[in-house]
């Protein structure tokens, strides 16, 4: 056998996919983090089309460069962030997006600052480029949200970069403006870069979103299609950064993916100038299911945060035994541990799942779980 390179040794494979290798097909998913609507038809049509019209050669490696003219448009309107079509990269998911700007930025015995609990990937990304992780705590009395004020604590002489994830993945958190606008302050006075995924950004209820590449400009800005347009599977995402920047994530890029998916691109063009009416259907509906998933965890006595954004709840949950017993009773959960330390004693739940689902599946925990 041949031995692996040593840069992967920490790296462990998803606890959210080993989730479904140990359940029944009929089980109700609340694991996976993925919209479960379907891509609106004009988005499906424009795809349809570029098929027929054989628009499936390459593209620049940034782009076709009317899609990156309609983002720089949508990141003036929604973020406040000026850009140019030439600092636009067209990826394949924001997840291709947190690889480059990991393999970009940084190096052995870098320190990157990160939320704890965030999204299993990061932790990845990072060990694989040799950094060192500095984790930063997101507590539930604060509603996980990551405060300035703990960032500042962490800054060191080899912090590189932290990474932002607002709204949250896990826990639906969305963080505050002066949060957000201090650390965007913090990265111009220590010299660090901001990772800002912003993948979540639509996907939000009480709250309003803010980037902080509008305050600082050390700043890469992740976002993409899949989250607000249902487009998982497209896999098509895009980043923001200033010139410099933009230069050196080319390079991972390029000579990585070459460009993202003719058709997707098509997709992704007609889901930023066509109608909005599907999401904003699916955000409705969305906050109707956070409600009631809520409501119940609270019942059962789970102490839950009320999310704001995303499509996650992440309650306290401390019997250690509860994700096996869930999935044996037919209800898929993610251990809160998978998301880093602070997951301890936490269960991730999706309600990116019908509301009937997600009523069956709280008459199901609540029935052979709590009082089983």
């Amino acid at each position: 056998m041949i031995k692996p390179a040593s840069r992967i040794n920490t790296i462990e494979l998803s606890q959210i996919r080993k989730m479904f290798e140990i359940t029944n097909p009929n089980a109700i998913n609340l694991g996976i983090g993925e919209p479960d609507f379907n891509v609106p038809k004009n988005i499906k049509d424009a795809m349809k089309k570029s098929i027929d019209d054989n628009d499936t050669h390459y593209t620049p490696n940034k782009g076709y460069i009317e899609l990156r003219e309609e983002i720089v448009k949508k990141f003036k309107k929604d973020n406040g962030i000026k850009t140019n079509p030439d600092n636009i990269i067209v990826t394949v998911g924001a997840s291709e997006a947190l690889y480059m700007c990991a393999q970009a930025f940084i190096e052995t015995n870098d320190e990157v600052i990160l939320p704890n609990p965030s999204f299993l990937s990061y932790e990845a990304c990072i060990n694989m480029a040799g950094g060192t992780i500095i984790p930063v705590d997101c507590k539930m009395e604060n509603e996980f949200k990551l405060k300035a004020e703990d960032v500042q604590e962490k800054i060191s002489s080899k912090t590189k970069a932290i990474i932002l994830n607002s709204p949250s993945n896990p826990t639906g958190a969305v963080m505050e403006k002066e949060d957000i606008k201090a650390i965007a302050d913090l990265s111009q006075d220590h010299n660090f870069l901001i990772i800002s995924d912003e993948i979540y950004e639509k996907i939000i209820y009480d709250k309003k979103h803010y980037s902080p590449a509008k305050y600082s400009d050390n700043v890469i800005t992740l976002n993409g299609f899949s989250k607000t347009y249902a487009m998982t599977g497209l896999r098509i995402g895009y980043l923001t950064a200033n010139e410099t920047y933009t230069e050196e994530l080319l390079k991972i890029h390029q000579y990585n993916i070459a460009c993202a998916s003719t058709t997707s691109q098509r997709g992704a063009y007609e889901a930023l100038t066509g109608p909005q009416n599907e999401v904003e259907k699916m955000i409705k509906e969305f906050r109707k299911r956070r409600d009631l998933i809520v409501k119940r965890l609270n019942e059962m006595n789970y102490e839950t945060v009320n999310a704001e954004g995303a499509f996650y709840v992440f309650p306290k949950i401390t019997d250690e035994d509860f994700v096996m017993k869930a999935a044996k009773a037919g209800v898929i959960t993610v251990p809160g541990q998978a998301f880093g330390s602070n997951g301890k004693n936490h269960v991730r739940m999706s309600y990116a799942n019908s509301y009937e689902n997600i009523e069956k599946a709280m008459n199901i925990l609540e029935e052979r779980v709590v009082n089983g």
